[in-house]
């Protein structure tokens, strides 16, 4: 019997158990994939929302803009890079214009600070690659950027290092009333019981849901479309650009990222298919021709990649965090501005099990802190030789196109939450995340995977399952 189950390793399910850790030694954190970060924090648009897009009294707009105003000293105690570079909604018309007064409105209801509507005479100073049709815009400076999929494995990474426990391929089948709480199993017969059982598994949380016995709600994926560019297109806007907000989200935005890129998207398109995370021409397409209006001199020569990404949609409208039964609490819904709101969500869940009577107190050994991902990139010239010369597999670059030492690979698979993939030491370091999108560095990554492993080179896979990298050998070694 543990003190809480989390369902889900997502950014919202990693900031919650984090969270708890600080109350309670006994966490486990169950998640369907083989690694963490695997749903929509593996790829969204990577924004700390200011907080005036979302409606007045609604749970979205407490917990974005709560969840704002934690996130610097959350990314600093966590180690993940951090950028407040401020927001701006562009407007192309006397019609935008209007919307952009209501958004401004609604946003100093919500309690963001600062806004302010600018003439294009003001937005061409501060972004001199605006678009030649933008006529307005509002300035939000509290906007921010951030790397999802870091914050995430740092949180749950932060969690376990504090004792909680991490089950990876833990795919929920079953869940019971107990006498003492809930048993959950997994699809493999792996079961836990635990007191407390938090749904924070994204897309699926109305299946969760409905295992428990709640068929209250639905959610469905709509999936968003990205186009990434090289690092030399980073520096062609400084704010996150977005459009004019429609009902179905918040639009094409254009965004410099926290390292150093420039990313382009999301479309909007509800599916079906919580797993069809495939691109298409003409979402691209539609990419292309609205980033244009918005910024010019766009270089789409410069796309190394592009991808797309599911956003859990509640059929409530706002995020739904409740308690159907005794010890079961939904976080559920969670779709944007969910990234900018996790520590918030967190904070409330916490607050929740106290109101329901979990004997929740504040550790003193607890430590909210984690070394930074990427900390060797920030050491000095004599701090790097002093630690190559400890540990000389730091003087080697495995990933020519981001610097990525062996160094810093064997460190990823060795700690929490461990890499076991291509694509686990792709999130914890960037290798394979730069121009060549790992055409050099894949081959030595597989040999550093199988000898941390122990396993044979041919048995690493790009990202779990049967996605082996390598079929067999041309010759025994």
């Amino acid at each position: 019997m543990v003190d809480v189950l989390v369902i889900g390793a997502g950014v919202v399910g990693g900031m919650i158990a984090r969270e708890l850790i600080g109350y309670t030694s006994s966490v486990v954190i169950a998640e369907a994939r083989e690694d963490v970060a695997l749903g929509a924090t593996r790829a969204n648009s990577a924004i700390v929302h200011a907080g005036f897009d979302a409606k007045e009294g609604s749970l979205k707009a407490l917990l974005n803009v709560r969840g704002s105003k934690m996130m610097k000293k959350t990314a600093e105690e966590l180690g993940v890079k951090y950028k407040n570079n401020g927001s701006l909604v562009v407007g192309f018309s006397d019609e935008d214009r209007s919307t952009l007064e209501e958004l401004k409105i609604r946003g100093e209801r919500n309690g963001v600070p600062g806004l302010k509507l600018l003439t294009r005479d003001e937005l061409v100073k501060i972004e001199p690659n605006i678009g030649e049709t933008v006529s307005c815009a509002l300035h939000a400076p509290t906007g921010a950027i951030i790397c999802p999929y870091e914050l995430c494995m740092a949180a749950v990474g932060c969690a376990m290092d504090n004792g909680a426990e991490l089950r990876l391929n833990f795919k929920v089948a079953k869940i019971e009333k107990s006498e003492k709480g809930y048993i959950v199993t997994a699809e493999n017969g792996e079961t836990v019981e635990a007191k407390y059982v938090i749904n924070a598994a994204g897309a699926y949380s109305d299946e969760i849901a409905r295992l428990a016995g709640d068929e209250s709600f639905s959610v469905h994926p709509r999936r968003g479309q990205y186009m990434l560019l090289d690092r030399d297109s980073g520096d062609l806007v400084s704010h996150t650009v977005f459009r004019c907000p429609s009902k179905m989200g918040k639009g094409i935005l254009v965004s410099p990222t926290v390292d150093g890129n420039l990313l382009l998207g999301p479309t909007a398109e509800d599916i079906d298919d919580k797993t069809d995370t495939k691109t298409t021409a003409d979402s691209l397409a539609k990419i292309k021709a609205s980033a244009l209006e918005q910024v010019k001199g766009i270089n789409f020569g410069k796309v190394i990649t592009s991808f797309s990404g599911l956003r859990s949609v509640g059929s409530t409208g706002d995020f739904i965090i409740n308690s159907p039964f005794e010890g079961f609490i939904n976080v559920a819904g969670i779709e944007s501005p969910g990234l900018s709101a996790a520590p918030a969500i967190a904070e409330y869940v916490r607050d929740m099990l106290i109101s329901m009577g979990a004997p929740l107190a504040k550790r003193d050994d607890y430590n909210p802190t984690r070394r930074p991902a990427h900390w060797f990139s920030e050491l000095s010239v004599e701090e790097k030789n002093n630690l190559i010369a400890e540990k000389p597999e730091y003087a080697k670059i495995v990933c020519r196109c981001e610097l990525v030492t062996e160094g810093e690979i064997r460190d990823a698979i060795r700690t929490n939450p461990p890499a076991r993939d291509i694509d686990g030491v792709k999130r914890r370091t960037r290798a394979t995340m730069g121009r060549c999108q790992g055409g050099f560095c894949t081959p030595y990554i597989v040999e550093i995977l199988a000898e941390e492993l122990g396993i044979d080179y041919t048995r690493v896979t790009k990202f779990g399952g049967e996605s082996y990298i390598n079929i067999s050998r041309t010759k025994e070694v």
